[in-house]
């Protein structure tokens, strides 16, 4: 149960590089690999810095003493990693805590019952912040753009792009630790719980250190191999993001995941992060926002607890069972996670094509956010250096008009030919 808590783990850190990374690197202030290697190591500190989120999923969202055993556990883990994987095969960051949670109670209410679950809790913890954090970030990153970009408006872009690069590795860096901090904690939790149903630790412990080490060192290295395919979602699917934006969008994100830490929040920090982007394309003047990408993101969202919930039920109902019915959970789990990868390597993303725009959308799809400038205009791109002769070219035709000449003149009007000369 431990290692497939830290399968979990390692899937929820290349599931969700593109929480901290995405914005980074489609703007190019870090390059691919750079990025997701700092990324890991932050990951990997912010888990040491707290276990308020460990506890609550120990212990605030299942009951402990109703009877948890560990083939439940591993029953919830096995719907919330199938999950994570079919999301990021379809590119859509979805939430991995949400998964989880909704594993864990599926599983618990096969095997144990409703009062195997604190129902206060999952909907003061869970539900309540998984609608209020991406509206939250989302409305902080949309006013920080609009202030970033209304102090820089009388700057040269080219005076502020250092500054630029530098504000988003920074706030990059405080998006990684903010993510440790609170993702790596959840899988803290599940292995304290699983401590705790199979009498190692008492009720109500903090994790212990090797567990706390092993779920940082896990979720690093998911981090470390990077969901491209979520990154690419993030950084070029939802909006064009410019500097500025991303500058904007990863601090107010940062902000709203360390505060929800604190106070023990389970919250989904890509739905964080998700919220945050898209508030960064509604603060730009001439920003885009695409609503379609944007709405698989939020069915995803909305199908995360009950589709996970649903898969982990089965894989409960079969862990009751008995040994052939755990290994036959097992064996499911990798036929399933060997098609889903295997079906990724049929258009493979990669650092080297993570930059790669979107597709164009139907005409209706993408919706232009505040729009207060006229449209560029179509042709070349006019220069200081190319201004004099672009002049010219619009003042001395380079092709005089043609005389024309009717297709079919009306014999009554058309000139008399002279009359040819006879000797």
């Amino acid at each position: 149960m431990i290692v497939t808590a830290l399968v979990f783990d390692f899937t929820n850190g290349f599931h969700d590089t593109a929480n901290a990374m995405a914005t980074t690197i489609s703007t190019g202030a870090l390059r691919p690999k750079t990025a997701v290697a700092m990324s890991a190591g932050l990951n990997l500190v912010g888990a040491f810095l707290s276990v308020e989120v460990a506890k609550t999923i120990s212990g605030g969202i299942i009951d402990e003493s109703s009877g948890i055993r560990p083939e439940v556990i591993f029953a919830g883990l096995v719907g919330a990693i199938i999950w994570n994987l079919l999301t990021w095969l379809a590119g859509l960051p979805s939430s991995s805590s949400h998964a989880l949670f909704g594993g864990l109670i599926g599983a618990t209410l096969v095997s144990v019952g409703t009062h195997g679950v604190h129902g206060q809790a999952v909907v003061m913890k869970v539900l309540i912040p998984a609608v209020a954090a991406p509206f939250v970030a989302g409305l902080a990153s949309m006013a920080a753009t609009r202030l970033t970009y209304r102090l820089t408006r009388t700057r040269a872009e080219a005076d502020t792009a250092k500054g630029y690069r530098a504000g988003q590795i920074a706030s990059a860096a405080l998006v990684s630790l903010a993510h440790g901090t609170n993702d790596a904690q959840k899988t803290m939790g599940v292995i304290t719980l699983a401590l705790i149903t199979g009498g190692v630790v008492a009720p109500h412990s903090d994790p212990p250190m090797w567990v706390i080490a092993s779920a940082g060192l896990a979720i690093a290295l998911g981090t470390y191999l990077g969901g491209w395919r979520i990154i690419r979602t993030m950084g070029k699917g939802i909006t064009d993001i410019q500097p500025p934006q991303g500058f904007a969008a990863q601090t107010g994100a940062a902000a709203t995941i360390l505060a929800s830490s604190h106070l023990g929040f389970a919250l989904s920090t890509t739905q964080v992060c998700s919220g945050a982007v898209m508030g960064s394309g509604l603060g730009r003047k001439g920003g885009v926002v695409r609503w379609s990408t944007a709405g698989r993101m939020v069915v995803a969202w909305g199908l995360t607890l009950p589709a996970a919930g649903l898969v982990s039920a089965g894989a409960a109902f079969l862990a009751d069972q008995g040994t052939w019915g755990v290994t036959a959970v097992a064996v499911l789990a990798l036929a399933i996670g060997g098609g889903i990868w295997a079906a990724s390597r049929r258009k493979p993303v990669d650092h080297t094509n993570v930059n790669d725009g979107p597709a164009a959308e139907p005409a209706g799809v993408v919706t232009t956010a505040l729009q207060t400038v006229a449209p560029p205009p179509a042709g070349p791109v006019v220069t200081a250096a190319t201004a004099p002769a672009a002049a010219e070219a619009v003042v001395t035709p380079t092709h005089p008009d043609p005389v024309v000449t009717p297709t079919h003149p009306d014999p009554a009007q058309s000139p008399a030919r002279p009359a040819a000369a006879t000797s």
